[in-house]
């Protein structure tokens, strides 16, 4: 019986350390550079495995799950509520994957059809301060990097066991509460945690190219110079998602028959939009 105890007991141990833990940050940005009273708030997750963890939206995943019910509805697109995909659009389109095992970090973000995936060539060179103090539950020391062309301040905490943190930061000796550029243009605010059964599986639309990260950022100021020479490459035109960032809807939003030269003004319209709104990017260089 004492043998079955401790079996029992290594077998839930084992299993508890199996499970995803999900840290809710509350990621505050002011991504346009003319207009720094436009503030937006939305929450993004950071999901942990010991394998891994992804960074993503939380509207996101929503958006994904709506679309996903339409689908296998039988319904398609023309069957998704419009209004209530607006209301989950996000600042947050891209998604990072860390690869707890070889060290690696990958970003991955839409441009046009496709989805351009690269591994992140810049380390992370923190200098950790003697600082602490409180924020919420969570006894956190002070440290600085500089990264992607800003200063930025984070506060970790080794009270729970883990090594990273939302975006690309990570590789502190705890778990980042708290992360914001000197500017105070973007900050990450950890808000709750709990755990989830598993990893929800992202939609995955067109091609995934693996790509470098400078390839990446050309192909991204391409699409914003000439967004229908992606859209034209294209199989099939008008049916594939364009959208570079902004997490929004295809090129016409509402799908069906419409005048081709109707659809390429409103899709230039809309991405000069999202190219106004995010001249302030979280990263800079």
């Amino acid at each position: 019986m004492k043998k079955l105890g401790i079996i029992a007991l290594a077998l839930f141990i084992q299993n508890v350390s199996a499970q995803t833990n999900r840290f809710v940050y509350q990621v505050t940005m002011k991504s346009d550079a003319e207009n720094k009273t436009d503030v937006k708030t939305e929450n993004a997750y950071l999901d942990i495995s010991p394998e891994k963890s992804v960074f993503y939206s939380e509207n996101r995943i929503k958006r994904d799950s709506i679309m996903q019910k339409a689908f296998q509805g039988g319904g398609g697109r023309g069957s998704i509520n419009r209004d209530q995909m607006e209301g989950l659009r996000t600042n947050i389109s891209y998604s990072i994957e860390k690869d707890k095992t070889n060290q690696k970090t990958y970003f991955k973000d839409r441009i046009g059809r496709d989805l351009y995936s690269y591994e992140e060539d810049r380390p992370l060179n923190w200098k950790i301060e003697s600082e602490t103090r409180k924020i919420g539950e969570y006894k956190v020391q002070k440290a600085e990097t500089d990264f992607g062309g800003r200063k930025w301040t984070a506060w970790f905490t080794t009270d729970l066991p883990y090594q990273d943190g939302p975006y690309k930061f990570g590789g502190l000796p705890g778990l980042i509460v708290k992360v914001e550029d000197d500017k105070g243009d973007y900050s990450f605010d950890l808000m709750k945690n709990y755990k989830i059964a598993e990893f929800p599986t992202l939609n995955q639309f067109g091609n995934t190219l693996k790509v470098k990260r400078s390839d990446y950022l050309k192909q991204q100021q391409k699409f914003r110079t000439d967004p229908m020479s992606f859209m034209n490459q294209s199989a099939g035109g008008i049916s594939a998602p364009m959208r570079a960032g902004g997490g929004g809807r295809g090129p016409g939003g509402g799908g069906g028959n419409q005048n081709p030269a109707d659809m390429r003004k409103r899709m230039e319209e809309r991405v000069k939009e999202d190219a106004k709104k995010n001249s302030n990017p979280i990263e800079l260089q």
